[in-house]
């Protein structure tokens, strides 16, 4: 096996955890996939044989290419990112998705950590979410430890109170299929009593709707009243949805005629939805698998 076919196969077995970094850190399937192949062509030209520890190089490479995505994005971001949802990783509600639901990070932490600057945002994951050190961090966005330490506690207090789904897999996938069941019959009551009255819906439709005629349009509605009104109005693709595991946790997803039309993300706390962030935006719903 020559030099290039080693570092191949090296990178390979450093992939998967290159994407979780670049994704909790951008938000994108496609452009975590971008920052991990560019980790790649660098890797590729660079003379790593005095690096000692190629998976924590790897690391670094891919954040800064990620800080520098996100630094690119917010200079040129015209979406409100109170109604941005971040793309959804979608699977199969099985049971035997232990390994998704343990390496997920929530869609409702990802929407927070939207509204970080670029330096918070790569400080609070690679600390709180990967426990690299302050002194690793500190190179990558060239400032003292110290200051970096600062960075990670701003974004910590930005992301207390993110709602966080109960652990208890089995009753959220009650929650969401009851949830469905309402839907699908109009029940006004029914879905009143699952939602905690200060729910949140959030709906990132893109920029125009896929149906000039259909009311699915960005929007961001509060309280309970305000949200089953909204659920109503799209009772008339309950039929072509079915649950799944949208970030590690029961979900809801929206097919018609092999397209995917909807991701729906629900947060559940005592039983009750807190928070429905649902990405309706087809460009962005093209670029995601469908799950079997």
């Amino acid at each position: 096996m020559d030099q290039h076919d080693q570092l191949a196969e090296k990178f390979e077995e450093n992939r998967t955890q290159l994407r979780s970094v670049a994704y909790r850190m951008l938000g994108s399937v496609n452009e975590a996939e971008d920052a991990v192949q560019e980790a790649w062509l660098r890797l590729s030209r660079s003379d790593v044989s005095e690096v000692a520890n190629l998976s924590a190089w790897l690391t670094t490479v891919v954040s800064r290419v990620c800080l520098d995505m996100l630094r690119t994005r917010k200079s040129r971001r015209e979406d409100p990112l109170e109604i941005f949802v971040p793309d959804p990783i979608v699977s199969p509600l099985d049971p035997e998705e232990e390994a998704v639901r343990a390496d997920s990070v929530g869609l409702a932490m990802l929407v927070v950590l939207e509204t970080l600057a670029p330096a918070e945002r790569l400080a609070f994951v690679l600390h709180d979410m990967f426990a690299l050190s302050f002194d690793e961090i500190a190179e990558i966005v060239d400032k003292s430890p110290a200051a970096t330490r600062q960075l990670a506690s701003r974004a910590r207090r930005r992301v207390q109170g993110v709602p966080v789904s109960d652990g208890d897999v089995g009753r959220q996938r009650e929650v969401v299929d009851a949830f469905l069941a309402a839907s699908r019959s109009g029940d006004f009551e029914a879905l009143l009593s699952l939602l905690d009255p200060d729910v949140v819906l959030r709906a990132d439709a893109g920029t125009t709707p896929a149906d000039p005629t259909s009311p699915a349009v960005s929007k961001l509605v509060r309280g309970a009243l305000a949200v089953v009104e909204q659920a109503l109005m799209f009772t008339r693709l309950a039929p072509y949805s079915r649950p799944a595991l949208v970030n590690g946790t029961p979900g809801v997803i929206t097919v018609v005629n092999d397209q995917l039309l909807g991701v729906m993300a629900v947060t559940t706390h005592n039983g009750k939805i807190t928070e429905i962030n649902i990405l309706a935006d087809i460009p962005r719903l093209q670029s995601l698998p469908i799950p079997a």
